[in-house]
């Protein structure tokens, strides 16, 4: 059970079980020290049809089984919500309302209570009710159309921006703006996060760079979209690559001083000469291997790091001081972020089994009310 540490401490969450961000939402409250309730049908095992032990987005949160289609699980679920401060789902519009778990019949039981919808598309517009994934939602805002090579087609991140960037971290923000709203006026509200929304919300500077004629509507031609030479991946000699992003004069100048200070190359913004300076930086990262030129970069002023994959950065000597990973019952996992001067959450909690806690939340959130 998480909510003893953190600064999230004693606050109540129930969570409609689904998939992506609306669970990665539940777990940052969790990681933070909410007591996340997670509502899961019974018998349905993990939403992602993996094992449940290892569906980390689910760490540190209790289970519940209950399923909404039964009038008595329904009212279950209505009577945590009502003893709860926030209340995630991330269905397609106007399944909650059909569940009879909507905002209208939770905010009757708990007129303060924070409901936090979590869409690709959003609650309403001409797709709200259409199937979509992270790189669809990306597609139609323009932030997938900037990732990529110059001259060749859009590159996938993973589900990072869509889902959990665009996603879930907005709606993490919406829920605690409406809490403070709720703190101060009694009054609860609906938090309707779209994937679409908040992916476009995180193109906002390179618009603005764009009205100023510094951002080209294209991909891979720009100063932050690998366009730049000084600001890309480069393979060292046994294939590993580093990460290069000298922008500044100044860090670019130690740049150079440390990876080919006798060659003749062009000066940094000379874009007409651009392919040639990336030729020779190229050129240069091939003498060594990537651990060799690490050690050349780290602790200086060049902006360069080694790309390491998810087992080497939990070896990086500087995420390792800082406890940026942290193993549980032997599965590595990031540890929870941000961190807090006078409110550190615990470590992290281990992913909660389907309905494992049912019993245990009864009596704990509805002591008096039911056993």
């Amino acid at each position: 059970m998480s909510g003893d540490r953190g600064p999230l401490s004693g606050l109540k969450v129930v969570e409609l079980a689904g998939i992506g961000p609306a669970p990665f939402a539940g777990m940052l409250l969790a990681d933070l020290g909410a007591d996340v309730v997670r509502v899961d049908r019974p018998g349905s095992g993990s939403p992602l049809a993996g094992d449940p032990r290892y569906d980390l987005l689910n760490r540190g949160k209790r289970s519940v089984a209950a399923d909404l289609k039964q009038d008595g699980d329904r009212e279950l679920v209505l009577s945590l919500a009502g003893r709860a401060a926030v209340l995630i789902e991330g269905y397609r519009p106007g399944v909650a309302e059909r569940l009879g778990v909507g905002p209208e019949a939770v905010l009757a039981r708990n007129p303060a209570l924070v409901y936090a919808r979590m869409t690709g598309w959003g609650q309403d517009g001409p797709l709200a009710a259409s199937a979509g994934h992270d790189i669809t939602y990306l597609a139609i805002t323009g932030a997938l159309h900037a990732i990529g090579r110059a001259g060749g087609p859009p590159q996938v991140p993973a589900n990072l921006l869509g889902d959990f960037g665009g996603g879930a971290l907005y709606l993490v923000v919406g829920v605690l703006a409406a809490l403070r709203e709720a703190e101060r006026t009694g009054r609860g509200q609906v938090v309707d996060a779209a994937i679409t929304d908040g992916a476009a919300h995180l193109t906002t500077l390179l618009h603005g760079l764009s009205a100023e004629g510094r951002w080209q509507d294209a991909r891979g031609v720009n100063f932050l979209d690998t366009g730049a030479p000084f600001y890309d991946v480069y393979p060292a000699s046994d294939g590993e690559y580093l990460a290069v992003g000298a922008l500044e004069p100044q860090f670019y100048a130690e740049f150079i001083r440390l990876l080919a200070p006798a060659a003749d190359l062009p000066a940094q913004y000379d874009r007409a000469r651009w392919p040639q300076l990336r030729a020779g930086i190229a050129a240069a990262f091939e003498t060594r291997t990537q651990r060799e030129w690490a050690a050349i970069f780290e602790g200086t002023e060049a902006c360069v790091a080694p790309v390491l994959s998810f087992a080497g950065a939990a070896r990086h000597q500087h995420l390792a001081r800082r406890g940026t990973f942290e193993t549980v019952d032997g599965v590595r996992q990031p540890a929870a972020a941000p961190r807090f001067s006078l409110t550190p959450p615990g470590p992290v909690g281990r992913p909660a089994l389907p309905g494992e806690h049912t019993r245990e939340v009864l009596a704990d959130w509805l002591a008096g009310e039911r056993a």
